[in-house]
């Protein structure tokens, strides 16, 4: 709601239908994954990367399906923030926050590095000077002073107008879907090889095994091309009919995304020539710009143009329309007292959280100092937001057991087999990271409890024992992962002591005692009366 300043009278604020949801989540999804993750995943598992985008697919749609009664039940902004400090309190809250932050900050530089990745090979003779921005895949100095400089863009763009920002994502949505598909369409017309999918001489179908299929699905970005489903959530009180429009728009725009990935996938295989395969094979496939360096040795040189366009446009719209997402988590954060109140100042003028974005700017600019290659960017997003997720199915879970009477629109089928199937799935694409990722990222979420512990300390410590027992399952999780991510097999970076696929199994089978100690940590809140007055909000009907 808001004033209307003439008559001082309560007007409703406009609500998105069931369309601009759609195209608000396909916006997010489709951002710089389509111009790279063919060929990272092509570079790991070969024609076999076909399978890694269904499992990647079914890992993200599951966990999903578990946000929907969440999202459902409480549709607010940035709700998938809020969910586990409900049922857990402020600590577990805090860690899920924190790495669902951490994925989204870490999103703006990886669209940045996209756009300068594809600029630094441009063909024309004027664009020399963008050659030295990308060298062997991991982004230059200089290339580093440009991806600032997008950032930069992405924040500002934010930072003036929330009008201007509606604006800029409603123009580029069409244009990230329509490019896309007549990329698809023109290598499948102009230079399509069916051999490739099979010939031995560069491996067969599985030209590495199995075990790469399934560390595709991380490393080479395919989670994170599926993860901006969570958009749809975090928006959910600004959604027209939410009981129905939510879980439509994630079903919908996830299956048209899946669709144009996995034919995105199949197109890259076929459109690569075989003489390059056989000279290098699977591994030595060596591109700075994917589907333009393949339009221009195919000579479609329109669509040269258009995908050198567009790897501007889809890193745009995806960065800039998460850095308001970034900036109001990060906003979001001080409101249970455990960050600087500051990050939560809201301008009055413009209505944007802007000491916040600012914040995210350096930490983005840090971040991409450190992971410079987008693949690796990639695989931490992805890390860090399975992180988060693990808390919605032990979420899910406890409401049903310790708050039957909550209002709850959507009630999914099956929940006790999907949601430790969800915690499951989450846990094994974590470990898919690879070693020395997975730990990496556990290191960078454990760096957000200084803060927490620093502000408790203010809060003199009131009901600490309490909160730590509801999050003590996670902090216990987490050091597991590490752990088993460096001892597990080599396929996955590990040191080899379980093997493949027997490290699979433990994973499994600890998941499993990790989601039921998750469940049983339940514990009466102050947040649930905040989930309470949320839920009485939503109508069943």
């Amino acid at each position: 709601m808001y004033m209307n300043q003439n008559n001082n009278t309560k007007v409703a604020k406009p609500k998105m239908s069931l369309f601009s949801v759609v195209m608000l989540a396909l916006s997010s999804i489709i951002g710089s994954g389509w111009l790279f993750g063919a060929w990272e995943a092509s570079k790991v598992s070969g024609p076999a990367a076909i399978i890694s985008w269904v499992i990647g697919a079914i890992v993200i749609g599951i966990i999903a399906y578990v946000y929907i009664e969440l999202g459902t039940m409480f549709p607010e902004s940035g709700g998938m923030s809020k969910y586990a400090g409900y049922t857990h309190g402020p600590l577990l809250g805090f860690i899920a926050s924190w790495a669902n932050w951490v994925s989204l900050v870490t999103l703006l530089p990886i669209e940045a590095v996209a756009a300068v990745q594809y600029m630094s090979s441009w063909p024309w003779a004027w664009a020399n000077w963008t050659n030295h921005f990308v060298a062997n895949g991991t982004v230059t100095t200089e290339g580093l002073m440009m991806v600032f400089l997008f950032i930069l863009v992405f924040t500002l763009l934010n930072y003036w107008s929330v009008n201007l920002l509606t604006r800029f994502t409603s123009l580029t949505s069409i244009f990230k879907l329509v490019v896309p598909s007549v990329t698809i369409i023109m290598l499948l017309i102009s230079g399509f090889h069916p051999s490739n999918f099979t010939n031995h001489n560069f491996g067969g179908f599985l030209p590495y095994g199995t075990a790469p299929i399934f560390a595709a699905t991380t490393v080479s970005g395919i989670i994170f091309s599926y993860n901006a489903f969570q958009t749809v959530i975090n928006v959910g009180d600004e959604i027209t009919n939410p009981k129905k429009n939510i879980w439509r728009g994630i079903v919908i725009a996830l299956f048209a995304s899946i669709v144009i990935y996995i034919m995105l996938q199949f197109t890259f295989i076929g459109a690569i020539d075989p003489a390059m395969l056989a000279k290098h094979g699977w591994h030595g496939i060596n591109f700075e710009s994917p589907f333009a360096d393949l339009a221009i040795m195919l000579n479609i040189n329109w669509l040269v143009i258009l995908l050198y366009l567009d790897a501007f446009v889809s890193p745009f719209g995806t960065g800039v329309s998460f850095v308001a997402s970034t900036s109001r988590t990060l906003a979001a954060m001080t409101q249970n007292g455990h960050m600087p109140k500051i990050l939560g100042k809201i301008n009055q003028k413009w209505g944007t959280p802007r000491i916040a974005m600012v914040a995210n700017w350096l930490i983005s600019c840090i971040l991409v100092s450190i992971f410079k290659n987008w693949a690796v960017l990639a695989s931490v997003i992805s890390t860090s937001t399975l992180i988060a997720y693990v808390t919605g199915p032990v979420t899910l879970m406890a409401l049903r057991k310790h708050a039957p009477e909550f209002k709850r629109p959507v009630t999914i089928n099956f929940a006790k087999v999907v949601a430790p199937l969800a915690f499951i799935l989450a846990s094994l694409a974590i470990y898919w990271a690879m070693w020395p990722t997975t730990m990496e990222v556990i290191v960078v979420i454990a760096l957000g409890l200084p803060f927490y512990l620093f502000y408790e300390d203010k809060l003199n410590w009131k009901n600490s024992m309490k909160k730590f027992k509801g999050s003590l399952w996670m902090l216990f999780y987490l050091a597991f992962m590490s752990a088993f991510s460096y001892v597990g097999s080599t396929p996955f970076g590990g040191q080899n002591w379980i093997h493949y696929p027997y490290d699979f199994l433990v994973i499994i089978a600890v998941s499993l005692g990790f989601y039921y100690w998750g469940v049983n940590s339940y514990q009466e809140t102050k947040e649930m009366q905040d989930a309470k007055n949320v839920n009485n909000k939503v109508k069943n009907n």
